[in-house]
């Protein structure tokens, strides 16, 4: 009986919508992609505008401006995913995409850093719009199809943030930063309404009652620690990554001795992962659902290290290049991974609230990664911050690896 129910699942996944909300919804991250990151490269140049600060109270507010969203988004994730569960995916993309829509548009309106930061924060209140679409088509694609769908997915959101910190410039170069907020608004508005009109999605909600009664969400699953090692090791990879974009241009310029293009020279570098990361997201998507999603996840965890490590030894810009172009290869690897195996050992019916924890946890590993990156450059130097990123995906590795030995077995 158990064999039929999952049979008749699969072959309504395999003729739903899965495909066409797929498309939809790349671009739609896409879009969302580039509203998220185009003004986050200018939020100390619009927050310098907004007082007469001192060099130390300026990085104190930029800081705090930049880190207040990730901390509420950490909170209110797994409350929206529980919600998700009983009202669908559906639903919390709109809400997201229009909730962020208004207070980006009061940023714009903003007058002092109190509320920007009030901004800010309920920016992150009402974020989950990329994690949403993912469970959407984690909880629509056919098992044998997810690791490429979801790897695909990805890309969008990849490529949006890429081109965002562009967009965002010559925006705020033509018009101005302010300006920037406002046609961010718009962008999410037209995203709201794609995801209204064009998304289809046949929801089965999952009751207030049943969601309480006597299990909670890792009582659902079958294998709870699994779940929490996944959760975890988003929160390692995303600290080993944010550690390394706030000091990747100081990096630079130390590398160029402070002579030639120097801000040039670190935009591409800082978007060659990116570029890489759209080019290899669907094929190790796709490896996975062939061969198994651990054998690409323990894969992609040595050769991050690999790479990382070296990162820090180096004295050449362009080695740094290239070093930060297979650092795209990994993470194109590590995170739709973690999905996609959070996905195949999830229920349908805590697929939102799993994937929410995902974004918390992601949003956690931000905030860390930012002052684990300050901490380490200041007390030592930007070569640490490399080789200790490195370090800390190999410990990441030897849990996954001793923690789960039958890995690869359940995720083939």
């Amino acid at each position: 009986m158990i064999g039929d129910e999952i049979g008749m699942d699969e072959a309504t996944r395999e003729h739903g919508p899965w495909k066409r909300n797929l498309y939809v919804l790349w671009f739609c991250t896409f879009v969302a992609g580039i509203a998220f990151s185009e003004v986050s490269p200018f939020l100390s140049l619009y927050v310098g505008e907004m007082g007469n600060f001192g060099k130390a109270d300026l990085t104190f507010w930029s800081g705090l401006i930049y880190a207040s969203t990730f901390l509420t988004t950490a909170i209110v994730s797994p409350l929206w995913g529980n919600l998700a569960d009983r009202t669908g995916r559906k639903v919390m993309l709109i809400r997201a995409s229009l909730g962020i829509a208004l207070f980006m548009f009061l940023a714009g309106l903003s007058t002092n850093v109190w509320e920007l930061l009030l901004c800010r924060l309920f920016q992150g209140f009402f974020s989950g719009y990329i994690p949403n679409a993912q469970a959407l088509i984690a909880s629509q694609v056919p098992r044998k199809h997810a690791g490429a769908a979801l790897g695909t997915l990805v890309t969008g959101s990849t490529s949006g943030t890429l081109l965002g910190p562009i967009v965002g410039g010559i925006l705020a170069q033509i018009f101005s930063i302010r300006m920037t907020f406002f046609i961010t608004a718009a962008l999410l508005v037209v995203v709201s309404f794609m995801s209204a009109f064009l998304v289809r999605e046949s929801f089965v909600p999952v009751s207030k009652a049943a969601q309480k009664k006597g299990q909670g969400l890792l009582q659902k699953v079958a294998d709870p620690k699994l779940i929490i090692i996944l959760l975890v090791s988003t929160m390692i990879v995303q600290t080993g990554n944010s550690s390394i974009y706030p000091i990747i241009s100081l990096y630079v310029r130390e590398l160029m001795h402070n002579v030639g293009p120097i801000t040039v020279v670190a935009g591409i570098i800082a978007a060659l992962p990116g570029i890489s990361n759209i080019m290899a997201a669907p094929r190790l998507g796709r490896y996975g659902d062939k061969h198994g999603s651990g054998r690409v996840l323990i894969g992609c965890y040595l050769f991050a290290a690999a790479i990382i490590f070296p990162q820090g030894l180096i004295r050449s810009v362009i080695v740094l290049g290239i070093l930060r172009f297979f650092v795209g290869i990994s993470d194109a690897g590590l995170f739709p991974t973690i999905q996609t195996l959070l996905t195949k050992n999830t229920p349908p019916d805590v697929t939102s609230a799993v994937f929410s924890w995902n974004q918390s946890f992601q949003a956690l590993g931000n905030m860390f990664g930012a002052l684990l990156g300050g901490a380490l450059a200041g007390a030592f130097d930007y070569n640490v911050v490399f080789i200790s990123t490195a370090l800390l995906l190999l410990i990441n590795f030897v849990v996954l690896r001793f923690s789960e030995p039958q890995l690869l077995r359940k995720a083939a």
